[in-house]
């Protein structure tokens, strides 16, 4: 950092000459990049500005017009200061023409009441200009081995925006290039305020090179990419002109980003994975902080004043009767093609993986909207883009109840999923599912937690289980074909594949193991729902 008009004057080389300023206070904190010695008055053109021009004036003109051209042709080369002696040339004070100049374009105008050695004032300047150089070096090489630890260590956007926040002590915003924010670290400053609008705030600050900042907004600005594939910008918000430490900041921390973009390439995105954290926010509590909502906001996907849907999209279990739990590769092509569904049904939608077995995603829909005709429109497209994606296999849509309330969404997200489970056993070839399609198997996906259903589940069916596990039957299967098919066990024993006559013994069996008679509907009804809570409870 370059000393200023004001560190310059304070050294004990300029105060000895008894300095005051005659014009163009407001200029003092301007940064001294260098120090010139002149004394003539066409100087200007061999300026590149940022000096402090020293002189005794001996040289100079003393008609007005020529003093006014001399500091007008001194700003405009950038020049951040004059210091003049008032000894050879002036006594006591600065001629009016000049000092009127120099106050009215701000240029700072020093009067010295005695002998000074420019040369000793040339030496301490520059030797103040070394040490903040040197200091800059030194804290570039730190800012460029913190970024590079983080690098190597694999370190998540969320780390790399932290250490941002804390070296230039600014708040700090990862956003796509069309202006949705990824992640952000605020630095203290309060959330709800820093993205406030931001799509809007963020679309009227555009960048004339890589990195850029932007006066009006008081943003320092980088692209984050590599390999000619950009993809977002690194923001960094609330300052003025920034020093040159904010700037090697920000754009060390847009390459460490890009290459996680890079090596992450397998797992999940900067975009699913801040979705994720949103719905697993929504999902921990039911009480919705303001916080949550002006982040899903600022991520383009605004709750409040909105029609909002709750949906669970998982793979059929019909065509992956395999474990339960999905593979976490399969469920991260699901959300990228459910994302890619809802970009093409034009729905604003937040979508992620939040447990083992779904994608879950919250649709937010205009008060104007049809939530019917959205939601098909969104089956239809889901339904056509996760065939596309390189694990492919049939999926289950399913989804909960409309709400106009953020505090609701939860609830929503719940039931959709708890439907998505139940639907998955048996899909029938439903666009999307609701709580309704799924009837007593979706009641008892609600009820799953409550434990008394499993302490129905387990006096109902224990003595079969039991029995089955002490000698190796499969009686509780023979039961679950026969409350299948409706009681009628011709059409059981054939989805067996055991005779008639085997299979009427075997229910005789279960008859004799849990005291009951199958020829009683009301029993049969009671296993049937034991069996179905059970199903549900080992899922």
């Amino acid at each position: 950092m370059y000393p200023t008009v004001s560190d310059v004057l304070a050294l004990p080389v300029i105060r000895g000459g008894r300095p005051s300023v005659a014009a163009g206070s407001d200029g003092l904190d301007q940064r001294v990049r260098w120090v010139h010695v002149a004394e003539v008055a066409d100087i200007a053109h061999l300026l590149r500005g940022g000096e402090l021009v020293l002189t005794t004036g001996i040289a100079l003109p003393d008609d007005a017009a020529g003093l006014t051209r001399y500091i007008d042709e001194l700003a405009d080369a950038g020049v951040v200061g004059v210091v003049v002696e008032l000894l050879r040339h002036w006594q006591g004070e600065l001629p009016p023409a000049m000092v009127g100049a120099a106050e009215t374009l701000g240029l700072p105008l020093i009067t010295l009441a005695r002998e000074t050695r420019f040369v000793s004032v040339t030496e301490a300047v520059v030797g103040l200009i070394v040490d903040a150089q040197v200091a800059e070096l030194r804290a570039a090489e730190q800012v460029h081995e913190t970024f590079t630890a983080l690098t190597v260590s694999g370190a998540e956007p969320a780390e790399v925006l932290r250490e941002v926040a804390r070296m230039a002590n600014l708040p700090v915003v990862l956003e796509t290039l069309s202006h949705e924010v990824l992640a952000y670290d605020s630095a203290g400053a309060d959330t709800t305020e820093l993205l406030a609008n931001w799509a809007e705030r963020s679309s009227a600050v555009t960048l004339g090179e890589r990195t850029s900042f932007d006066p009006d907004s008081g943003w320092l600005v980088t692209i984050v990419g590599a390999r000619g594939n950009d993809w977002g910008r690194l923001v960094l918000v609330g300052q003025d002109q920034p020093p040159h430490r904010h700037v090697v900041v920000a754009e060390r921390a847009a390459s460490a980003l890009a290459v996680h973009r890079l090596v992450a390439r397998d797992r999940e995105g900067l975009e699913r994975h801040a979705h994720r954290t949103l719905l697993t926010e929504l999902l921990a509590s039911p009480v919705t902080s303001a916080d949550l909502t002006a982040r899903t906001r600022a991520l383009g996907v605004p709750l409040e004043n909105r029609k909002l849907i709750g949906v669970a999209v998982r793979p059929s279990a019909a065509a992956n009767p395999a474990p339960a739990m999905a593979t976490q590769e399969v469920l991260r092509d699901l959300a990228e093609a459910t994302a890619l569904a809802a970009r093409r049904a034009r729905v604003s939608a937040l979508v992620g993986v939040v447990d083992d077995t779904t994608v879950r995603a919250l649709l937010s829909l205009t008060p104007q909207a049809n939530p019917d005709a959205v939601l098909l429109r969104l089956a239809k497209e889901i339904h056509h883009a996760a065939p596309a994606s390189p694990r492919a296999m049939p999926v289950v849509l399913a989804v909960g109840t409309t709400v106009d309330r953020v505090a609701d969404a939860r609830r929503s997200l719940v039931e959709a999923a708890h439907v998505a489970q139940a639907a998955a056993r048996s899909p029938d070839g439903r666009p999307y599912h609701r709580l309704d399609d799924v009837r007593l198997r979706g009641l008892l996906h609600l009820l799953v937690e409550d434990g008394r259903v499993a302490a129905f589940a387990d006096r109902e069916l224990g003595p079969l289980i039991a029995r089955d596990e002490a000698h190796g039957s499969r009686l509780l299967d023979t039961l679950r074909h026969y409350c299948a098919h409706g009681g009628n066990k011709s059409a059981a024993a054939a989805a067996a594949h055991v005779s008639r006559t085997a299979y009427y013994q075997q229910l005789s069996r279960i008859e004799q193991v849990l005291g009951v008679s199958l020829d009683d509907p009301e029993s049969v009804l009671s296993l049937h729902v034991a069996l179905l809570a059970h199903e549900i409870g080992g899922d």
